[in-house]
């Protein structure tokens, strides 16, 4: 079960649907549960999954639309609830379509009707593109497509008025008692209730949501006054409430009726909260409502208008809004001309929890704390940053005071806050289209504008776009070229830097990152300092001064330590990196190890999927190649949920070395070819494989596949590959590491040796030194003398003349 929330009250009638419903499921593909708002859809559909998610290898998930309020995004909200990040919008229901593929799962979509054509589409191309996925739907309507099947959920059943004995059989009597009893300890259901109960349920059509909400007014009013005032309020209702839909009057009628019940001030709050697209706290109330809603917020949760608050991801407790109530409430702020003004206090709000967040992520040791709180508050952020994008240029100066951002634009601000975030789940590609937006909303040269820009210049990097990235961070830089110190300048020169030396311009990536680090020592910013250092480091690295590189590396990792979060594993990475190219395998291991446990503890995918990479490198180099396979698989899988394209076309890579290695030569040749097509695309600059110093480059390794595969089997193989798209060849390389690979036979005596080892103990036999080993292999003398220092740990050989006897006896010479 993912993403079901946990059932705080007791689930009432019904046992036979939700069998009914369990059979339908298991002879068709698709089953929708129709009825009104209010009928119970939702935790039916719930009870429905509990009982059949053992029949789904991969689990039942939960796809929540109520929020979605644009019906271009419900491919990416369905895709969102699924763990599956970078969907191309254009194609997202295909996309999606095409990663479920293998998967055996069934996906519950909760409230399609607000979105119904975008939601019967997205089933459609399930149905047709996923053989193994089920969707259970609730609707107000039948998505209208071919292979659905229908359950139209009719009301708890409520007592024949001639027959009062049947009261005790009536799952709407039993409801209202089990929930009376919650809201009144002493209520009782006897003699003398039961008739005036079996009455009210039948007044209230059986609707589970309405007998809810008269039950929580039983202490208030008792059973009789109820069903009194429930019988005005229909009639009220059905003469003249434009509010009501023909087949909703009775549900229109209790939460009419509960509403009005309210005092003004109680009013006034129920409307501002039902701005809450999702789970809100008392602060996020009384930051929309006034500093004043507290006691209305309360009083609404014994009224039922509010569900009792409990725990979110972030241990705050917070109070939910059902989605029905939350429309009604809309309704009403759109009649009294308050929703503007509340949904920009709400993106002020929004905007608070994000700037604060942003620091704890950044510094001290507060980021999960802080990335749980933004998580709790994403449908609250998600409306807030929508909100504002629409309503920006419009916005009147009490209404940007309100928000708290008097002089400028809400939505850059917010972006700017969010990106931090959006980028350790995984999420900065999926919002580029928010970040276009908002940079285009913002002042050029504000701290927004620049933010945004410097975010922009970082995704367009995951996705392997490099001009795309020199773009904007040469935008930030020429806009602030007269300011001096300013700390965002600082980390977009180092981003700029890397872009740079990424596309080997070395002097100029050079000339900008000794800047960064210059203005960052000017602000004395803690973060980016850090990180221009990290860049410093690698740049030294690719030109020559490697000893510099891991002394300004591990400087980096020494300011970033106080800092923790995404910062000390940025730095990590990039100390593991230099670490790795001057040979120094076992310190880069024990980094890479640290980050590794970081990233996974604070759920940084983002980080995560850069340091498996380097952990596959690792691998490769210590002859580990089951654990390669494992850390690869889990590297591809995590750049393809984070839709970061660079990482991707690197771990692929790394297959290729993998492949290689264990003896898959077509295989090596295929991946590399694919590869190589894919950079051909426009979208990569070249990669720079950062393998241990000493390993041959993919060259030298495809050159050895290719003449032993021998022409024809090497062209079947590289047109193989030439013909794969990213999806394809990811798809590929994952069944390879799944299979289990395993290294090739290896000579007498030397079956602990790497491939890279047998080499040069074969160089030894020949009679070569360490300095013409170096220079027949490109790499440095010191490296060759650690590489023999672990084949004489390995071999127990000591001497050159036992390394070739080694290798005579072996057959290596």
């Amino acid at each position: 079960m993912h993403g079901f929330p946990a059932a705080l009250t007791s689930f009432v009638g019904r046992v036979a649907v939700v069998d009914q419903i369990a059979e339908q499921l298991s002879q068709y593909r698709l089953v929708t549960v129709t009825g009104p708002g209010g009928a119970g859809k939702t935790r039916l559909a719930g009870e429905v999954a509990r009982q059949v998610a053992g029949r789904f290898a991969d689990g039942v998930w939960l796809a929540e639309l109520a929020a979605v309020r644009d019906p271009a995004q419900v491919a990416a909200a369905v895709a969102t609830a699924l763990g599956i990040r970078g969907l191309p919008p254009a194609s997202a229901a295909d996309a999606l379509a095409r990663a479920l593929a293998r998967r055996q799962l069934l996906l519950v979509l909760d409230n399609c009707e607000h979105v119904i054509g975008a939601a019967a589409e997205l089933c459609g191309r399930l149905l047709l593109g996923a053989d193994d996925i089920r969707v259970l739907a609730t609707s107000r309507e039948p998505l209208q497509i071919a292979g659905e099947a229908r359950y139209r959920l009719a009301p708890l059943t409520v007592p024949d008025p001639d027959d009062p004995a049947d009261a005790d059989r009536s799952e709407a009597v039993a409801l209202f008692a089990d929930r009376a009893r919650r809201a009144d300890a002493s209520f009782a259901l006897d003699g003398a209730t039961a008739p005036v109960v079996a009455r009210l349920v039948a007044r209230l059509d059986g609707m589970p949501l309405a007998i809810e909400l008269a039950a929580a007014r039983v202490e208030a009013l008792g059973v009789a006054q109820l069903l009194d005032r429930i019988d005005d309020r229909f009639t009220l209702l059905e003469t003249g409430d434009r509010l009501a839909a023909a087949r909703q009057r009775s549900l229109a009628a209790t939460v009419e009726w509960s509403y009005r019940l309210l005092d003004e001030r109680e009013r006034r709050v129920f409307r501002a909260v039902s701005m809450f697209p999702g789970p809100f706290t008392l602060e996020g109330a009384e930051a929309v409502a006034g500093a004043d809603a507290g006691p209305a917020v309360l009083h609404l949760v014994d009224c039922s208008l509010l569900v009792p608050p409990r725990a979110g991801p972030d241990g705050r407790s917070r109070y939910v809004m059902l989605e029905t109530l939350r429309a009604y409430g809309a309704g009403l702020l759109a009649e009294a001309g308050e929703g503007d003004a509340v949904a920009g206090a709400l993106a002020g709000y929004a905007l608070r929890v994000a700037e604060e967040a942003l620091s704890e992520l950044t510094a001290g040791h507060g980021e999960v704390a802080a990335a749980r709180w933004l998580d709790a508050e994403d449908a609250t952020l998600r409306r807030a940053l929508d909100w504002a994008l629409d309503h920006d240029d419009a916005l009147a100066p009490d209404e940007a005071v309100a928000a708290g951002v008097a002089g400028a634009a809400v939505a850059p601000s917010l972006a700017a806050a969010l990106a931090w975030w959006w980028q350790i789940r995984g999420r900065l590609a999926g919002q580029v289209p928010q970040l276009r937006a908002a940079v285009d909303r913002a002042a050029a040269g504000s701290d927004a504008w620049c933010a945004c820009h410097t975010w922009l210049g970082q995704a367009a990097m995951d996705s392997a776009d490099p001009a795309g990235a020199l773009r904007h961070f040469t935008a930030v830089r020429d806009a602030n070229a007269d300011r001096g110190s300013f700390p965002l300048l600082a980390r977009c020169l180092s981003g700029r830097s890397a872009t740079l030396l990424g596309l080997g311009r070395i002097a100029e990536a050079a000339a900008d990152v000794r800047r960064s680090v210059a203005l960052a020592r000017a602000g004395d910013d803690p973060v980016a300092e850090p990180l221009a250092l990290a860049i410093l480091s690698l740049v030294a690295c690719v030109a020559g001064d490697r000893a510099g590189a891991v002394q300004v590396a591990r400087q980096a990792e020494r300011i970033s330590a106080d800092l923790h979060g995404p910062v000390a594993r940025a730095c990590g990475y990039t100390l593991t990196t230099v670490l790795i190219e001057v040979g120094d395998l076992a310190a880069a291991e024990r980094t890479c190890t640290a980050g590794l446990a970081s990233a996974r503890d604070a759920g940084d995918l983002w980080s995560l999927g850069n340091l498996l990479e380097k952990m596959v490198v690792l691998d490769l180099g210590s002859g580990r190649y089951g654990d390669a396979a494992s850390h690869l698989r889990e590297a591809l899988q995590t750049a393809l949920r984070t839709g970061v394209r660079r990482k991707a076309l690197e771990d692929l890579d790394c297959c290729g070395y993998l492949c290689a290695c264990t003896g898959l030569l077509a295989e090596a040749v295929t991946v590399w070819a694919a590869v190589a097509a894919l950079e051909r695309e426009g979208f990569s600059a070249p990669l720079h494989p950062d393998l241990p110093e000493g390993w041959p480059q993919r060259q030298e390794a495809l050159g050895e596949a290719r003449q032993a595969l021998g022409p024809a089997a090497t062209r079947a193989a590289e047109d193989r590959g030439a013909a794969m798209s990213l999806a394809t060849a990811a798809e590929y390389v994952l069944m390879l590491t799944a299979a289990g690979l395993e290294p090739p036979a290896a000579a007498p005596g030397t079956e602990a040796l790497s491939p890279r080892e047998r080499e040069l103990v074969t160089l030894v036999a020949r009679g070569h030194t360490d300095a013409q080993i170096a220079g027949l292999l490109t790499i440095s003398v010191r490296t060759v003398g650690s590489h023999l220092d672990r084949i004489r740990d390995k071999t127990g050989c000591r001497r050159r003349a036992d390394l070739t006897r080694l290798a005579l006896s072996a057959g290596l010479v």
